[in-house]
Order: structure tokens, then C-alpha cells, then sequence
């Protein structure tokens, strides 16, 4: 297996996972979001702590957080991914459980676009003209949901954005991915502690002996895996590849959002995606005819 394709199953892999959450931040929704948002980063840094342990990686752990921060642009890069996870993290909490998954998923319908503009500018990556096609479809549905809310969406544009911005700082690290998810967790893990002291002494911490609170102990979890995944697979496809990969997550989103917690899904809904999914498939044909063109050669 080239590792294209071992790059194209981690990330499609961490997107299937991703797109299936809700159910699990649903199950836990009687917690405050804050509070949820705090125990995800100390459980996800808890269990990439017992993995390393697990592993038997510490030694080498200590070697490439000397590495990293021996180059501060990579050090810098990796706390600004850390921030932004965390800000998309918390969006994403609090959407599901103020009911907004349709608005969730269409945050990361954009997301994909979001970085495909990240990769033109930034990676100068370049695309056919059957490609551009896909892009425009997909841009237009986008547009069109938009303008039809009648309000600018900006949970999902702030959605989308984060996690774009969150993939091209992970593109420019150059350590391996369990190591990158443990030191996000560690730079945040103040902001945590704080939150959470913060919500203790106001009395609005929910956090005890209840199912909520056992079933919090697996965020981390379901959180580090899916993100060593994408990071494993950042590192070996292009950012506009990744991209279009994100489809899968809001798509199970989406299924969620209107056949088990019953959101409407209208005609605006129904172009929507229709135009998207067109340019999916415009754009995925293209580029599995690119590579079997690139294979044969």
C-alpha cells in the first residue's frame, strides 16, 4: 500500500468517527459544554500519556519534543494548532447541544473549501479544470444554504474555518502525530484547570458520580484517535485531498440531524447538497483518474 493510500484510509477513517460524535456528546449534554470541552482535553491527555506508556515510546517522546522545540517556527505552529482545535472543540460541544447539528454539519460542508483556498495560497497547489468545476459546485451550495437561512451562519463559519486553519498547522510539523496530540493537550491543559476551577466556585459544575460524568471518562479516547488519524494522514496527501474527505463527516452529521433528532430537512437543504455532492463525485473522479494515470506511467 503506497502511502497515499494509507493517507487517504487515516483520514477518511478520522472523519467516519468525527461525523459520528453527536451521538456521544447527546449522551452527555446534561453537563455544561464548558465543563464537557475542560475534561475532553485532560481525558485525551490522559490517554495519550498511557499510550506512549503503552507503546513504549517515552524515550522517544523526549527526543521529538526536543526537536520541536528546537525549531520555534514548528514549536509556535503547534501551540497556535493547539488553541484553534480547542476553540473549534468547544463549537462543536456547544452546537450539539444546543440542538444545531444541521448547522454543525454545514460547518464543515464549508470546511473543505476553507481548505482548498488554505492550499492554493499557502501550499500552491494547483487544480484542472474539472476540478475548479467541483469547487465552484460545491462553493454554490454553500452560498445558496447560506442566503437562504437569511442569516450569516457563524457557528459554521467559525466551524469550518478553525479546522482548516488547525490543518494547515499541522501540515508544517514534522513529528509524529501521537506526540503532536499530546503536547496540544499539554499546552491546553491550563486553560482546563482554570475552567474548571472557574465552574466549581460558581456552583455550575455538573461534574460527580452520575453516567454523564462516567461516560465523559471516554472522550479522550474518542477524541485522540480520530485526530492522530487526520494528523498521520495530513502528512501524507494534499491539503485540497483532505479537503474533500471532510465530506464524510458532515454527511453522517446530517443523517443524524434529521432522522434521529428529527431537524428539518427542506428543498434548500436538498439542493444544497445535491450541488455538493455533485462536485464530490466531479472532484473524486478526477483525482482517482489522475492517479491511475500517475500508476500506469
Amino acid at each position: 500500500m503506497s502511502e497515499q493510500q494509507k493517507g487517504i484510509l487515516y483520514a477518511a477513517g478520522s472523519y467516519v468517527i468525527w461525523g459520528v460524535l453527536p451521538l456521544y456528546w447527546k449522551f452527555i449534554d446534561d453537563i455544561n459544554p464548558y465543563e464537557i470541552l475542560a475534561h475532553r482535553i485532560i481525558w485525551s491527555l490522559v490517554f495519550m500519556i498511557l499510550l506512549v506508556i503503552f507503546l513504549r515510546k517515552t524515550n522517544e517522546l523526549i527526543v521529538q519534543t526536543k526537536r520541536l522545540f528546537s525549531e520555534p517556527k514548528q514549536a509556535i505552529s503547534l501551540f497556535v494548532a493547539a488553541l484553534v482545535i480547542t476553540v473549534n472543540w468547544g463549537l462543536f460541544i456547544w452546537a450539539v447541544s444546543e440542538g444545531h447539528i444541521m448547522q454543525a454539519s454545514l460547518g464543515y460542508y464549508i470546511n473543505p473549501l476553507m481548505s482548498i483556498l488554505l492550499g492554493l495560497f499557502f501550499m500552491k497547489e494547483r487544480f484542472t479544470k474539472v476540478e475548479w468545476t467541483a469547487i465552484a459546485l460545491a462553493a454554490a451550495g454553500v452560498f445558496f444554504m447560506t442566503i437562504s437561512l437569511g442569516v450569516f451562519p457563524y457557528i459554521s463559519v467559525m466551524l469550518a474555518t478553525s479546522f482548516a486553519i488547525y490543518g494547515l498547522l499541522k501540515k508544517n510539523v514534522r513529528i509524529d502525530a501521537i506526540y503532536t496530540i499530546l503536547l496540544e493537550c499539554l499546552f491546553t491543559l491550563p486553560f482546563a484547570l482554570i475552567g474548571l476551577v472557574y465552574l466549581k466556585s460558581m456552583d455550575m459544575s455538573n461534574y460527580g458520580m452520575n453516567q454523564d460524568s462516567f461516560l465523559l471518562l471516554f472522550s479522550g479516547a474518542l477524541t485522540a484517535i480520530p485526530l492522530i488519524l487526520f494528523t498521520a494522514g495530513a502528512r501524507r496527501i494534499p491539503l485540497s485531498l483532505i479537503g474533500f474527505l471532510q465530506y464524510i463527516g458532515p454527511t453522517l452529521m446530517l443523517i443524524q440531524s434529521v432522522f434521529l433528532f428529527h431537524e428539518k430537512f427542506t428543498t434548500t437543504h436538498l439542493v444544497t447538497f445535491g450541488l455538493i455532492w455533485t462536485g464530490l463525485i466531479l472532484y473524486s473522479v478526477s483525482k482517482i483518474m489522475a492517479y491511475r494515470k500517475h500508476r500506469f506511467l
